[in-house]
C-alpha cells in the first residue's frame, strides 16, 4: 500500500507539474486510483491500448461537424490507395514489421543520400492513439526513432505527465522517413515516395484518433495549404478517422507560452478518447 500512495504522489506531483507549465491554475479531476485489490506494483496510469475482448470500451464523444467546411483542400492529397511499383508490397504488408521490410533500405528519394538510418516509428502496433509529426531529425536519425531530442522529451511530457498515459502505449510516426538535410520541410516529391508507407502505418495502427503535430503534417495529411494556427484546435477527418491538429513540441521550446494551446488541443483528444481530464 505504501508503494501505491507513493505511485500516486509521484503521478500527481508530475501531472501539476506539467500544468503549470502549460500555464493553467487547477489540476483536472478524476485521476485514476488502484483499485483495492491490486497486486503491488500495478500501476495507476490509464492504458490507451486497444480494451481486451469482452471489456467494454470508453464511449467518446460524437465527433463534431467536419471543421474544415470553409478550408478547402489545395495540396495534393495523398493517394487513398497505393500505385505504382511499391503497391503489391504496401498492400501486401499485413503488419508493421512486414511494412518495415517493404521498406527495406530505401533509396526511392533523395533523402537517402544524407540520412543515418530509416526512422519508421514506435509504439503500441494497436494503439488507439497516434501521433504524425513532419520527419527525423539529427537525434532521430541516430537513434532510429521518433521523436527523441529536445521536442520528442516534450511530446513525451504531453503523454505521460498531460495524458497520464505511457508512451509505449500510443504510436509515433512521421511523414516521411528519413532525415531531411538540415532538417528543411520535405519536398513534395519525397512526401510522395514515404506517402504510401504512411498511409499502411495508419490502416494497419487503425487508431481511433490522430494528432498531426505542426503545420507539415497537418497540411500533409489533410492536404491543405491552410496555416496550422487555424487548423488547430479543430476536428478533421483524415481516411475516416478524427484527426486534430497542433502545434509541434519544437515549436513549443522556442514559444512556451503557447503550451496552453497544446493543451487545450490534448484535452479534446483525450475527452474524445474518454479519457479523464
Amino acid at each position: 500500500m505504501k508503494a501505491e500512495i507513493r505511485r500516486l504522489a509521484w503521478q500527481i506531483a508530475a501531472h501539476a507539474e506539467w500544468h503549470g507549465r502549460c500555464g493553467t491554475d487547477a489540476l483536472p479531476t478524476g485521476l485514476a486510483m488502484p483499485s483495492a485489490g491490486a497486486p503491488a506494483g500495478a500501476p495507476a496510469t490509464v492504458a490507451v491500448a486497444h480494451p481486451p475482448g469482452g471489456a467494454p470500451a470508453a464511449t467518446a464523444p460524437p465527433l463534431p461537424p467536419p471543421g474544415d467546411a470553409d478550408l478547402p483542400p489545395r495540396a495534393a492529397p495523398i493517394p487513398a490507395t497505393p500505385s505504382g511499383d511499391d503497391a503489391p508490397l504496401v498492400l501486401g504488408a499485413r503488419d508493421l514489421p512486414a511494412l518495415r521490410d517493404a521498406i527495406g533500405d530505401c533509396r526511392r528519394c533523395r533523402l537517402a543520400g544524407g540520412r543515418t538510418q530509416v526512422v519508421f516509428g514506435v509504439g503500441d502496433p494497436r494503439a488507439r492513439l497516434v501521433f504524425v509529426g513532419e520527419g527525423p531529425g539529427r537525434d532521430e536519425d541516430l537513434k532510429g526513432e521518433p521523436f527523441v531530442g529536445r521536442a520528442g522529451a516534450l511530446l513525451t511530457d504531453i503523454i505521460e505527465k498531460g495524458m497520464r498515459l505511457r508512451r509505449a502505449d500510443v504510436y509515433i510516426c512521421n511523414v516521411v522517413k528519413c532525415r531531411p538535410p538540415e532538417n528543411r520541410n520535405p519536398e513534395p516529391d519525397e512526401v510522395a515516395a514515404c506517402s504510401p508507407f504512411l498511409l499502411r502505418q495508419i490502416a494497419l495502427v487503425g487508431p481511433e484518433v490522430i494528432v498531426a503535430l505542426g503545420k507539415f503534417a497537418a497540411q500533409t495529411l489533410l492536404a491543405t495549404t491552410t496555416p496550422i494556427s487555424k487548423l488547430r484546435g479543430r476536428w478533421f477527418e483524415y481516411q475516416g478517422i478524427p484527426l486534430m491538429p497542433t502545434l509541434h513540441p519544437a515549436y513549443l521550446l522556442r514559444n512556451p507560452a503557447d503550451k496552453k494551446l497544446v493543451w487545450q488541443d490534448i484535452k479534446l483528444v483525450m475527452a474524445r478518447l474518454g479519457l479523464e481530464t
